[in-house]
């Protein structure tokens, strides 16, 4: 491949009018006249399609598989990602496992270079913003062999500042690495709500001043690395029972409760420089009484983030597939109030023919204005710039051997790991087991489909670290809601083991009795909470409990070193667990977690 500032000098020429002397510009503004000259040379269509972050089907920028060759042309009618750029001349591109774009560390550095390429061979060519999920823990999109931290509410329970820090700058690096120079992480909701069916363990807590801490310290991470971090989801997803991606969630919060609650983490992003901030698709009277989404809210998200906070970075829509945006206008008119809203990036449309058109529409009959477009677009190359893509667009092979799931960023995340398990309930020390007295043990418990790209299932994850570490475990999936035959399986099985650990999962009745019975045989039994650490308050009968936050390998193997004693629990709960007969008493207060010294 040529070196990377011989094919800029020969595309586009952008490199030449925004470097001085090969620095990078680290301070945003300085060099707005020179980006401002790039707007000024754009023809309107390049002015829309720079606002737009889209997905696309494929792991190769020119030459994906026929099944995602026709996804492409049933969903954006083109055939691959260089296509839809010509067309487009799209800013952004977003990456998915399921659209393929994430098969391996390699690849994704190979389909980045290729898109970037394809974009800056183009007439006034610029660098494209490369995005994607990775928050860890339940929500990522590049998997193994890359390095897989636990989620936020785990780095919650371990409540380090530093091992936020760390997991954002390690994980950025890597991001670098394969040309994703945006991450839509970290969550800074508070998850107030424990029937939240969205947010859930994604937050880190339900204390807004501890939320904020790690907010801030996980910007620093990937900020540091060169990523953009973005806060999300504005102006806070944290005490909601309905899912956004399936309908239009209300917040009922007062502006005080606002204030003192979801505002503080985002503050404390914005202190912290952050780079892009996402906004929620969600109904919040006490800040817009028009019934608006905050997406498509100027008093959100122009007059409270823009003018009361002071944020002047890039916002960006979740993404406006979703039916919390779509219910109360089409999807030829979200777009354009979007922008007039406040927003700069249009994220993943449902039909970006639609959206696009109709945002060129709106500019050509004078409701949106050219200067509107151009605010947007200052704030997407200067964030652009001060992450260097004008001179370093292209990644190449050999970050990813450097930096890609080395051993050392895989023992920080294990290390990480350890600090975040939370014992809730060890009745008559039955933890640490002893290899000497429980030698045999039985898993079985809920398996989910495993998250991340890890390994899975988790029952099979328990019982090859408990057996790396001395024990003799066999695995039974019994999913997340056993039949009676299931249960009796499980029983039956149970008299043969010393001990059984069982996988819950949002424990449901099923499960429920699963453990009920299991607990009936005699055995001692471990319960572990593979996701919500609220399972808990339904397991009354259970003598020892911990709670993981998520099914990721790196979690769960954290969880089999500590139930072996081969590591200490440190967690604690960061947030309360409400007694099951008494949802308005805490069984659990935040703060609450068992050592092995007491």
């Amino acid at each position: 491949m040529p070196s990377r500032r011989t094919v800029l000098a020969a595309t586009a020429g952008v490199a030449a009018t925004l470097a001085v002397s090969g620095t990078a510009y680290a301070d945003d503004k300085k060099d707005d006249k020179k980006l401002r000259s790039l707007i000024s040379r754009m023809t309107l269509e390049e002015k829309v399609g720079q606002l737009f972050v889209m997905r696309v089907y494929g792991h190769s920028a020119t030459a994906p598989d026929q099944a995602d060759i026709d996804a492409n042309l049933k969903e954006i009618g083109v055939r691959t990602a260089a296509e839809m750029i010509a067309r487009y001349r799209v800013g952004g591109i977003i990456y998915f496992t399921w659209a393929h774009n994430t098969r391996d560390p390699h690849q994704i550095a190979d389909l980045s270079d290729g898109i970037q390429k394809a974009s800056l061979h183009q007439p006034r060519g610029l660098p494209v913003l490369i995005s994607t999920d990775q928050e860890h823990g339940i929500v990522c999109r590049v998997g193994e062999p890359a390095t897989l931290f636990p989620g936020a509410m785990a780095i919650g329970a371990g409540g380090s500042r530093k091992d936020a820090r760390t997991l954002g700058r390690i994980a950025g690096q890597e991001l670098r690495a394969l040309g994703i120079r945006q991450n839509y992480s970290p969550v800074a909701d508070v998850n107030v709500n424990p029937a939240n069916p969205v947010i859930g363990v994604r937050s880190f807590g339900a204390d807004p001043r501890a939320v904020a801490g790690l907010v801030a310290a996980e910007v620093g991470g990937y900020q540091g690395a060169w990523v953009a971090a973005t806060a999300k989801h504005f102006p806070g997803h944290g005490d909601t029972a309905v899912d956004s991606h399936y309908g239009f969630p209300v917040i009922t919060h007062s502006r005080e409760l606002w204030e003192t609650l979801d505002a503080v983490p985002f503050r404390a992003a914005v202190r912290a420089g952050i780079d892009s901030v996402m906004t929620a698709h969600i109904q919040f009277p006490a800040l817009d009484p028009s019934g608006d989404p905050a997406t498509l809210s100027h008093p959100i998200l122009t007059g409270i983030l823009r003018g009361e906070l002071g944020y002047d970075g890039v916002v960006v829509t979740d993404s406006l597939g979703m039916e919390g945006v779509r219910q109360k206008y089409g999807d030829d008119r979200v777009p354009v109030l979007a922008l007039k809203a406040g927003v700069d990036q249009l994220l993943n449309p449902p039909s970006l023919d639609v959206a696009w058109n109709a945002v060129l529409k709106a500019v050509q009959v004078g409701e949106l204005t050219e200067a509107r477009l151009d605010e947007s677009i200052l704030r997407i190359l200067r964030l652009k710039s001060r992450l260097r893509l004008f001179e370093e667009p292209y990644v190449g092979q050999g970050g990813v051997t450097r930096t890609v799931g080395t051993p050392a960023h895989l023992a920080a995340a294990d290390r990480i790991a350890e600090r975040t398990t939370t014992l809730l309930v060890n009745e008559k020390r039955l933890l640490p087991l002893s290899r000497l007295t429980h030698r045999k043990l039985l898993v079985v418990g809920a398996d989910p489909a495993s998250p991340s790209g890890t390994t899975g299932p988790p029952t099979g994850v328990l019982a090859a670290a408990l057996t790396e570490l001395g024990f003799t475990a066999t695995a039974l999936s019994t999913g997340t809601a056993p039949s009676a035959a299931t249960v009796a399986q499980a029983v039956a099985s149970a008299r043969d083991a010393d001990a059984v650990i069982v996988g819950t999962y949002n424990i449901t009745a099923a499960q429920k009795a699963l453990v009920e019975q299991l607990v009936a045989t005699g055995r001692p039994v471990v319960a572990v909470a593979i996701r919500n650490p609220y399972d808990v308050a339904q397991l009354p009968t259970v003598p020892a409990c911990l709670a993981t936050y998520s099914w990721t390998d790196v979690e769960l193997r954290a969880a089999a070193r500590v139930i072996a004693g081969k590591a200490a629990p440190r967690g604690r709960l960061p947030v309360p667990v409400q007694r099951a007969d008494d949802p308005a008493t805490a069984l659990y207060p935040v703060g609450y977690g068992l050592s092995y010294g007491r």
